[in-house]
């Protein structure tokens, strides 16, 4: 007999019921730590180096998270946003990429942008012009 079994059979309830659509644990990548340990350093108004988790009295169990799950609800509203690619990693969230034609890295869209970053823009202005000139002096 499983222990759930056991537990439904005993009358105590399960204390995580499972739950079809949702994401299941998992362990962080390196690069996921690294971006939550970045984003709550810069970006979390509640954070103190000197303090920790203002909030809290206490430091920020964000900083040693080695797992999916419960986040802390300030940084899920306020801070995870302000990455796109990081928040849709660790939520079931989709987002739309696309890929850069000069640099090929994925980017998130906003708006109608076609480049990853001005300095691709700036790239690909330059390659356009470059072929005009050519076209134009007819060579």
């Amino acid at each position: 007999m499983s222990l759930a079994e056991n537990r439904a059979t005993s009358g105590q309830l399960d204390p995580k019921p499972l739950h079809l659509f949702d994401d299941v644990e998992r362990e962080l990548t390196r690069a996921e730590r690294k971006a939550i340990r970045k984003l709550v350093t810069n970006e979390c108004a509640n954070h103190c180096r000197e303090y920790g988790c203002l909030q809290l009295n206490d430091a920020c169990f964000m900083l040693g998270k080695c797992w999916t799950g419960a986040y802390c609800k300030y940084f899920r509203n306020a801070v995870l946003p302000l990455d796109p690619m990081l928040e849709s990693a660790l939520t079931s969230k989709p987002i739309e990429t696309r890929i850069c034609s000069i640099c090929d890295t994925e980017f998130p869209v906003i708006g109608k942008q076609r480049y990853c970053s001005d300095i691709c823009a700036g790239n690909a202005q330059r390659k356009r012009n470059k072929e005009y000139m050519r076209k134009k002096r007819g060579g």
